[in-house]
């Protein structure tokens, strides 16, 4: 890691806060498009709300998903400094240019897409490593169909408990129990998302550690089993800080675009939601929280009638969604050489 210094160093850390910053901003709307589409909490109240389980995650989910981002994705010897400028740049960008075009892509495929397009670049194909790459990969399909799957069966089975409960009744329940599913949606998007700016911290922390630790203060210091407190706890608090300044082009999208929902349905959307990002989490898997929500929203819309769904708008997210890990692979790899230049 030739001509690394402490003030490159520091320079990227701030680089991998931004990302999370603007990982937060991007993906609000994944966990208060349902509410605040549905009425149940206004806009400006919601992403505070929203914000504060962000980070009470930091308090109840294990560091699997990190240690699958810092030593599961590419090679950790071949981490340097330029490696870790292209990935974040090429999330960054990518992150930029489908929230101004109001696309709900996912943040963690735009950062696997990165390390990948600058690994490539720094060590070949033979840089990857494939049994956690291909598991995020299989996820990019797993999580929206499990979203669906649970937001569609939660939604049948609420309207079958609750057949003969007045339709204002109902409003008026899940109203209140919508309070319930968007906090417990945002933990899992806090404990999913921060981890993975963690994650690439940590991997870089661990190259400086292992090739010029004199560089670097001593609380700076990282190892494979050890990942200093202090970059998880500015993770959970970037990440809630970029939430409450919310991403509302993406709201739309996301509240009201797919499918009309109503309180009962944002309720159904957000615990199945919920649920696959918990599991994701305990398995250390980084998913999308974009593509869960999604998949749960057109399951809640589908159970009312398949023409409840505009599968039209959801086409041009799967597009999105397509694009995201070899766009910001591309963009990453320009980074990288740019990097090469600069730092």
């Amino acid at each position: 890691m030739d001509h690394m210094t402490l003030a490159v160093i520091v320079f990227l850390i701030v680089l991998a806060l931004a990302f999370d910053f603007i990982n937060g901003f991007h993906d609000a709307a994944n966990s208060i498009a349902t509410v605040v589409s549905t009425g149940v909490l206004k806009p400006q109240l919601a992403v505070f709300f929203a914000a504060a389980f962000n980070f009470l995650a930091y308090f109840l989910f294990p560091l699997k998903v990190a240690a699958t981002i810092g030593k599961g994705t590419i090679d950790p010897a071949i981490i340097d400094h330029y490696v870790i400028f292209g990935a974040l740049a090429g999330a960054i960008a990518w992150n930029i240019i489908t929230w101004y075009f109001g696309l709900p892509s996912s943040s963690s495929h735009a950062l696997i897409g990165g390390l990948v397009g600058a690994g490539i670049c720094k060590g070949g194909v033979a840089s990857l490593i494939w049994p956690g790459l291909l598991k995020t990969i299989a996820f990019i399909v797993v999580s929206p169909v499990l979203g669906f799957v649970l937001g569609s069966a939660l939604m049948l089975g609420v309207s079958w408990l609750f057949f003969r409960v007045s339709p204002r009744r109902v409003d008026k329940i899940f109203r209140r129990l919508q309070l319930f599913s968007a906090s417990l949606y945002s933990l899992g998007h806090g404990g999913n998302d921060a981890q993975k700016t963690a994650g690439i911290i940590w991997m870089l922390l661990i190259a400086t550690t292992a090739t010029n630790p004199a560089i670097l203060p001593h609380w700076m210091h990282a190892h494979a089993d050890h990942l200093p407190g202090w970059i998880v706890a500015a993770c959970y608090v970037t990440i809630a800080a970029g939430t409450m300044f919310g991403g509302w082009r993406i709201v739309k999208t996301m509240g009201q675009k797919i499918t009309k929902l109503k309180p009962v349905g944002g309720f159904c959307a957000e615990v199945g939601g919920a649920a696959t990002l918990f599991l994701a989490s305990g398995f250390g898997i980084p998913v999308s929280t974009t593509h869960t929500i999604t998949g749960a929203i057109m399951g809640v819309g589908a159970t009312r009638r398949f023409s409840a769904v505009r599968w039209g708008v959801a086409g041009s997210i799967v597009w999105a969604w397509c694009l995201t890990i070899p766009a910001s692979a591309l963009i990453a790899a320009a980074a990288w050489a740019l990097g090469r230049t600069l730092l």
